[in-house]
C-alpha cells in the first residue's frame, strides 16, 4: 500500500487524518506542535514530534507526501524539502493560512497540486491522494485475497441485464487474484431482451438448484445489498462484498461495501474497478456491462451521471453493437402481448396517473413491460400494471416527468402487506393473495384483486409520502 507522510499540522490536517488513517495504508506524520502530536499519537497515527521542514526526519519512502500547517513560509519549506527528498513523490500542499502571493507562487513551483482555500482543501486532498475512487479496487482485491475459498456472487432474483452484467464482472475481477467464483441468481430470466442477452452472448450463470452455499469461503452481492431480502440466500446470511447502486432500506454489512445512489447502474461501478485495475474486459463482458447501463438508464435518459457516461465510452469499443442490436430487438412472446393489450383494455386513469389490474399471469416479467408502454398514453405520467401468480400479487409501476416519488408512492401503498419500492421513476411489489382467493370465492378474483389492490395505491396517490431524505427500499425495481 502507498506510504503517505504527513508534515505539520492543523485543523486541516487532522481531518484529513480522521479521513485516511487505518483504511489506505501507512501513514506516517511529523509536526513540531506538542499539541497537535499528542492529538495525532492519541489516534494511534504514528507521529515524530520534529522539525517538519527538516528532512533529515523524514522516513525512508514515501510516496504521497501532504503539507498541511497553518504557517505560509513554513509550509512552502516543508515542500521544497519534501520534494528534494522524494522527488517521484506526489505533493499536495495546503496554502496555509493568509499565503501571500510569493508563497503561492513558491508552493506552485514545487508541489503537484495546491489547494486553497481552507474549506476546500479536504475534499481536493482526498480526491488528489486517491482515498476513495482510486482505493475501492485495491481494498476489494484485499477483501477477495482474504477469502478461505471460491467466492459465489450472487445477483437479485430474476436479474435485469444490469444484475447479470454486474456478477459477471465481479467474477472476472476475482479472477485477476486466482479465486474461483461463480455467479448465480435465483428465480429466473423471464424477459425477452435478458433470454436474448443471456444466449445471444454465451452467458453462463449458476442457478441457486444447483448451488451448496456452504461450499463458498466469501459471498458477494450485486445490484441488491441484503441477502435474504430479493435474492435466494437465507436471511441474515454473512456478506463479504457488496456491489450497488440502490440506496439500502437497512444496515449493510460487508468487508467491502460499495453503495452509491447516486451512480445510475451497478455495471458503471464494476466498469471502474476493471479501468483503474487495468483489466481489458472481453467482448462477452463489456457488451453485457454497457447494456446493463444502457437499461438501468434507459439510454442515458434516466438518473444517469457522468460515471455512468464514462463507463460507456469506456466500453463501447470493446463491445459488440451488432450483438446488441439484436438483444434489443427480441420477439415478442404472446403472454407480453396479453399482458399489454389487457393492461391498456383495464386501464383506470385518473388524472395524469394509470392503474390496471391484468389479472392471472405466466410471466411476471411482461408486467414491466406492460408499465414502460402505458406510459405513451397522452396525458400519463405514472403507470402501475398488476397481476397475480402462484399465490403472489406483482406489480411494476414507471414513472415520467411526474412530481411523486414513485418507489416512495408503491412503499406506502403496499409495504406494509408485502414489499414494495424502489427508485423515483421505477418501483416494483409483491403481495401474497393470502385472503382474497377465499373472499372471491363468490366474486371474480380479478376484480377483488383490482379493487384492493388499485384503492390502496390510489389512496396513497392522494395522501403522498414525504419525499426520502437519502433513503428508499431496495425492492426490485422490475
Amino acid at each position: 500500500m502507498p506510504r503517505r507522510l504527513l508534515l505539520g499540522c492543523s485543523s486541516v490536517g487532522y481531518t484529513l487524518v480522521e479521513r485516511v488513517r487505518g483504511a489506505y495504508g501507512e501513514l506516517h506524520a511529523i509536526t513540531d506542535d506538542p499539541g497537535w502530536a499528542s492529538t495525532l499519537r492519541d489516534e494511534n497515527v504514528a507521529t515524530a514530534e520534529a522539525d517538519p521542514t527538516d528532512p533529515g526526519t523524514y522516513p525512508d519512502a514515501a510516496e504521497v507526501v501532504i503539507v498541511a500547517g497553518d504557517d505560509p513560509a513554513r509550509n512552502v519549506a516543508a515542500a521544497e524539502a519534501a520534494r528534494r527528498r522524494y522527488p517521484d513523490a506526489m505533493i499536495v500542499a495546503h496554502v496555509g493560512h493568509e499565503p501571500t502571493a510569493s508563497h503561492r507562487t513558491a508552493l506552485d513551483a514545487v508541489a503537484d497540486r495546491v489547494v486553497d482555500p481552507v474549506e476546500s482543501m479536504v475534499g481536493r486532498t482526498l480526491d488528489a491522494v486517491g482515498t476513495d475512487a482510486q482505493e475501492r479496487p485495491v481494498r476489494l482485491l484485499d477483501t477477495l485475497r482474504n477469502l478461505p475459498g471460491p467466492l459465489l456472487v450472487v445477483a437479485h432474483d430474476n436479474p435485469d441485464p444490469d444484475a447479470i452484467a454486474s456478477a459477471l464482472g465481479l467474477a472476472r475481477i476475482a479472477d485477476v487474484v486466482g479465486v474461483p467464483a461463480d455467479p448465480c441468481y435465483g428465480g429466473e430470466i423471464a424477459h425477452q431482451e435478458n433470454r436474448a442477452l443471456v444466449n445471444l452472448l454465451d452467458i453462463e450463470l449458476r442457478t441457486f438448484d444447483d448451488v451448496v452455499v456452504d461450499d463458498y469461503g466469501g459471498i458477494a452481492l450485486v445490484d441488491h445489498s441484503r441477502a435474504g431480502i430479493n435474492d435466494s440466500l437465507p436471511e441474515g446470511t454473512p456478506v463479504d462484498i457488496v456491489v450497488d447502486h440502490h440506496p439500502p432500506r437497512g444496515p449493510v454489512e460487508g468487508s467491502f461495501l460499495d453503495i452509491r445512489p447516486e451512480v445510475g447502474s451497478t455495471s458503471t461501478l464494476i466498469e471502474e474497478y476493471l479501468s483503474r485495475l487495468g483489466v481489458e474486459p472481453d467482448r462477452q463482458l463489456a457488451t453485457a456491462l454497457l447494456y446493463g447501463i444502457r437499461i438501468d438508464t434507459k439510454d442515458f435518459t434516466r438518473e444517469t451521471s457522468i460515471p455512468d457516461f464514462e463507463a460507456a465510452a469506456a466500453l463501447t469499443p470493446h463491445a459488440d453493437e451488432d450483438t446488441l442490436e439484436r438483444v434489443e430487438s427480441p420477439s415478442v412472446s404472446p403472454e407480453t402481448l396479453r399482458v399489454l393489450g389487457r393492461a391498456i383494455e383495464g386501464r383506470d386513469v385518473r388524472g395524469t396517473i394509470a392503474a390496471s389490474c391484468v389479472g392471472e399471469i405466466t410471466d411476471r416479467d411482461a408486467l414491466a413491460q406492460a408499465a414502460e408502454r402505458l406510459l405513451a398514453l397522452e396525458g400519463v405520467t405514472v403507470t402501475f400494471v398488476y397481476g397475480y401468480m402462484d399465490g403472489v400479487i406483482y406489480g411494476s409501476a414507471r414513472a415520467r416527468g411526474a412530481d411523486v416519488d414513485i418507489g416512495e408512492l408503491l412503499r406506502e401503498a403496499l409495504d406494509a402487506i408485502g414489499s414494495a419500492g424502489g427508485h423515483a421513476n421505477m418501483a416494483g411489489a409483491q403481495v401474497p393473495l393470502g385472503i382474497l382467493e377465499a373472499v372471491a370465492e363468490d366474486e371474480s378474483l380479478p376484480e377483488v384483486v383490482a379493487e384492493f389492490v388499485s384503492g390502496r395505491f390510489f389512496e396513497a396517490v392522494r395522501d403522498p409520502p414525504a419525499q426520502p431524505s437519502g433513503t428508499a427500499t431496495e425492492f426490485p425495481t422490475d
